[in-house]
Order: C-alpha cells, then structure tokens, then sequence
C-alpha cells in the first residue's frame, strides 16, 4: 500500500535531479570553439600593433616599447594611473607600454598585486558591491555572462591577488576601446582587446603587478 510519504519521498526523488541539473547548465560558458572566431573579429585586419588604430585612439595609446626605469623587473606589470599606461618590464632594460583606462573616482585602488591566474575570453559575474552601488547596470547580469566579444572582460583576463585573495580586480580586454586613457571603470584596468592578446602571451602566472597612485609618475620613460 502507497501511504502519503511514500508519495512524498518518491517525488522528491523524482524531482531533485532535474533542478539540481538547470542550475548547473545556468552557469555562464565560454565556448572554446568560438575562440579563433572571436579573436579574428576583435583584430583589426593586417594587424600592426604600433599602428593599427581603427578605434580612433590617441597615438601615444598604441602599443610602444620604450626605456624602462632601472631597477624594475622584468615580467612585472606596473600601471601609471597619471598617463595612463600600463608598462610590461621586459628583460635588458626595455618595456611594452600600452594605453590603458582605470577606475572612476575612488574604485582604483593602488597596491601590488600578484598575477594567479590568466584566462582566454573569461566569463563575467558582477560583484555584489557592483550590484548594489548601480543595480540598473548590474542586477541583470547577477548570475554571470557568457565570454564573447560584448562581454565586459574581453578577450583576455589577468587576476588579481593578494596572497591567496582574489581581489577581483583584473586587467583585461575592453568591448568599449573608446574608454582607453579615462576613467571607467569599476576598479578594473581597461585595455584594448587586440593590445591585451599580446600583452597576455608574454605574461606569467606569478609576477607582481603594481598599480600606482594617480599621483605619482614611475615606471619608464619614452
């Protein structure tokens, strides 16, 4: 005889797995066939990182290496949030220098990062602090976005930590490249999707990243 928490426990049962299923499958994706696509669409043709300028960028924003100052090591990231520029320090005393957009107001948050982790056209979930300082913008995406073109973090990501703390702050790749040398963000470093895919290959896992005060003036010299 079926007593009533028969019913009950079979029909839990029956039920649990599909829920536990759609939440899993609503997490955001990136889809790693779509990577060679997306690249060629964020890159201008006959790519010339020093002069290709289809987003009508100032032109000391486009990729330049320049004299790095001495005692700086190489591998490391620092970010000059006066020029904005953001120098990767490379060995015999050179440095790539890219344009950059920062935080607005207060978000940027000066310090010395460690790089942990790096990913290829990385999905976005916006912090709560995010969620709650402008809900309009965020709220919607509160369970994440998918990787692509339109996504906020672009086609590369950098990680940045703090010991073992994910800060969520990040250098990565921008959808808005028009935002390159102001002040846009919400506490990220900005830079132009086709400039970070070739800053990404010649970064490691490890090296510090400083972000400098709006006040100071460091890193290199043209």
């Amino acid at each position: 005889m079926l007593t009533r928490r028969h019913f009950t426990v079979s029909a839990a049962a029956l039920f649990s797995q599909p829920i536990v299923s759609t939440i899993a499958s609503a997490r955001p994706t990136s889809d790693k066939s779509n990577w060679d696509a997306w690249d060629a669409r964020i890159t201008p043709a006959d790519y010339d990182p020093a002069t290709s300028n289809p987003w009508g960028l100032h032109r000391r924003f486009l990729p330049q290496r320049v004299q790095a100052n001495a005692g700086l090591k190489p591998g490391d990231i620092h970010v000059d949030a006066v020029a904005r520029y953001l120098y990767h320090i490379e060995e015999g005393g050179t440095a790539m220098r890219y344009g950059v957009a920062i935080a607005k107001g207060n978000l940027y948050e000066p310090g010395v990062y460690t790089i942990k982790r790096k990913t290829k056209w990385p999905t976005w979930t916006p912090t709560p602090a995010m969620i709650e300082r402008e809900p309009d913008q965020y709220k919607q995406h509160e369970d994440g976005m998918n990787a692509g073109p339109s996504n906020p973090l672009g086609s590369r990501a950098l990680y940045l930590f703090v010991g073992n703390r994910d800060t969520y702050l990040r250098i990565h790749g921008s959808p808005n490249p028009r935002s390159i040398g102001g002040r846009a963000s919400s506490g990220c470093v900005r830079m132009v999707m086709a400039h970070i895919n070739g800053l990404y290959d010649n970064v490691s896992t490890g090296v510090s990243a400083h972000l400098h005060a709006a006040e100071e003036h460091v890193t290199a010299r043209t």
